[in-house]
């Protein structure tokens, strides 16, 4: 007989993992806590390794779980990705697919998108992963993906469906309060609506911004989605994409010359999904709608 840990158990590891607790992990996988204590053991027991240590805020990690978290959440993305695959045959436009987008794009571009796949298809369930850390699609974290950026590895499946742009937004309201500026050094008079953490992506982008930096802004956020709900509530000045302030009659662009950066749209998925049929169609629909 194999001493092979079951499926069961590398689950439990990464439930743990992930809520920081035993019983955390026995509600999101609506098992009992002492089971999932058993499952913890067992792998224990198999690595010959501890792989939790108690503390007052629960349990923690050792560097040897630590090491065998990428393996473990791999092992669950794909039981994920082996469950939508298994709801609607290859040919059948239904099921789930899973999607994934920044903040930005799940909250000011996907909705209506997603409401015309849903009257067109409406056997098709959307399974909708957001965050600005891009979900790895050949580990099968998602099925499609809404990108900034163009993806390098060869087994994707990518299609560059146009560009939006960045810029300068304010309320009209705020610059009628505070005037409106006409050169980047008069920003340092207004109240700014910036980052909080430096990424590689915000990095590349202050350098067309030359004296403006994280010190500068009055409100930091790391989110694009609240950021813009800051401009839009009059909060101050700030950068959102061009094609979303539009909509909003209210919001001004201002120092058109100074910031008008491209941002590529790309949608993208893993090369093994074009024989699925709703993968396909959903594919074609979010590539369509972008375009437009």
């Amino acid at each position: 007989m194999s001493n092979e840990p079951s499926w069961d158990v590398y689950r439990s590891f990464a439930a743990v993992l992930r809520e920081g607790s035993l019983s955390g992990a026995a509600r999101a996988l609506g098992m009992t806590q002492p089971s999932i204590a058993r499952h913890i053991d067992a792998l224990e027991q198999a690595i010959d390794g501890k792989l939790f240590v108690r503390s007052q805020r629960g349990l923690s990690p050792t560097d040897h779980a630590l090491s065998l978290r990428p393996h473990a959440d791999a092992l669950v993305a794909a039981a994920a990705a082996l469950r939508r695959s298994g709801r609607g045959g290859p040919d059948a436009v239904s099921g789930v697919v899973r999607i994934s987008a920044s903040q930005a794009v799940g909250v000011m571009h996907l909705p209506p998108i997603l409401t015309d796949l849903r009257r067109a298809y409406p056997e098709l369930t959307i399974e909708l992963s957001l965050s600005d850390q891009p979900d790895d699609l050949l580990q099968r974290h998602a099925d499609i993906a809404v990108r900034m950026f163009e993806p390098t590895q060869k087994a994707l499946v990518a299609r560059h469906v146009g560009d939006v742009r960045l810029g300068f937004h304010a309320r009209r309201d705020y610059l009628d309060r505070r005037g409106v500026p006409n050169t980047l050094a008069d920003l340092s008079g207004h109240d700014l609506i910036g980052f909080d953490t430096e990424t590689d992506f915000i990095r590349s982008a202050m350098r067309y911004l030359p004296g403006i930096d994280r010190s500068a802004f009055a409100l930091r956020v790391d989110s694009d989605a609240a950021q813009f709900a800051a401009i839009q509530a009059g909060f101050g000045i700030g950068i959102c994409q061009t094609v979303v302030a539009e909509r909003d009659p209210a919001l001004v662009r201002i120092l058109v010359d100074a910031l008008d950066l491209p941002l590529p749209i790309w949608i993208v998925m893993h090369e093994d999904l074009r024989r699925i049929r709703r993968c396909r169609v959903v594919f074609d629909m979010l590539a369509k709608a972008f375009m437009r």
